[in-house]
């Protein structure tokens, strides 16, 4: 409970930021026409970036979590931001959102969730906090086709990225003004460059699986017992992302698994990993192996 308790306090309160979708390939794909104001169509001006809001509130002595994702309309200057979309999610108590699959924590605030949704739709989301700034995190979220509801046949459909810092206790998502979103639209910056994940990387991992042999699907991530072995990355299979973020879906070492990473360049000799691997025949009957991981160069 302790852990939780460290957890519930990292990452409750009012977060806010960008975010922005990317194709598999880690193109930015452009908001629709008919949120984008005026002013910016007279310049000719393209968008890619939607204003965020991430109103979190997790409770110390249950493990309970509820929080907001909210996409805001583009403003110009410093309007007040109204809301275009809200994503309410729970995890834990009663009336837990439908679809929970598998829900790992970590004390810095960090977390792994597993979605199922409809149409064989599998979402994984990942929320790295940095280790220098326990207020600046990242929350990158993979949509995943399930054809033929088989493991065996995934594909990465949507990358979707939200950029958040943390100006508040919770307040249930407090009407803002754009010009009061620390961070920046980032969508159509450069993404990093694969030579940036090249090499070997070494670190160690807190690990929580979910399968057959156990029924909670809120666990802490705890230190993994196996000893780590050094992981090698070329570049070739990564997506490439902005703002020092990567990504990847790819077959596991063994048949009828895949493998789901998500990183973030802290320096150059650092990084934040998480990974989900998955294993099963249906996606109904599926196993989870997440894991968390702080590795060097």
């Amino acid at each position: 409970m302790q852990v939780w308790s460290q957890f519930a306090e990292r990452v409750s309160g009012e977060w806010n930021g960008f975010g922005a979708d990317f194709s598999n390939q880690g193109k930015p794909i452009e908001l629709p026409q008919f949120v984008v104001p005026q002013a910016y169509q007279d310049w000719q001006v393209q968008l890619f970036d939607w204003h965020t809001q991430c109103p979190t509130l997790a409770h110390p002595h249950t493990h309970v979590l509820q929080y907001n994702s909210i996409q805001l309309y583009p403003t110009t200057g410093c309007d007040s931001a109204t809301r275009y979309s809200t994503n309410e999610r729970k995890v834990g108590g009663t009336g837990t959102n439908t679809g929970l699959a598998a829900f790992a924590y970590e004390s810095s605030g960090s977390y792994v969730a597993v979605w199922k949704k409809k149409d064989n739709l599998l979402e994984l989301e990942y929320c790295l906090v940095s280790p220098q700034n326990y207020q600046s995190r990242v929350r990158i979220i993979q949509l995943i086709n399930v054809l033929d509801n088989a493991v065996a046949k995934m594909k990465l459909r949507i990358i979707r990225i939200f950029l958040e810092h943390w100006y508040g206790p919770f307040r249930n998502g407090d009407q803002i003004e754009a010009c009061t979103i620390l961070n920046s639209a980032f969508a159509s910056t450069a993404p990093m460059a694969a030579l940036e994940v090249t090499g070997i990387w070494l670190g160690s991992k807190a690990v929580a699986t979910f399968d057959a042999s156990n029924s909670e699907i809120v666990r802490e991530l705890s230190d993994d017992k196996e000893q780590s072995s050094p992981s090698p990355r070329d570049g070739n299979s990564t997506v490439l992302l902005p703002k020092k973020l990567w990504c990847s879906l790819n077959r596991g070492e063994r048949d009828e698994t895949f493998l789901s990473e998500v990183g973030w360049l802290i320096d150059d000799e650092k990084a934040i990993t998480s990974s989900c691997l998955i294993s099963s025949s249906a996606i109904l009957k599926a196993s989870y192996r997440i894991l968390f991981t702080i590795v060097f160069r």
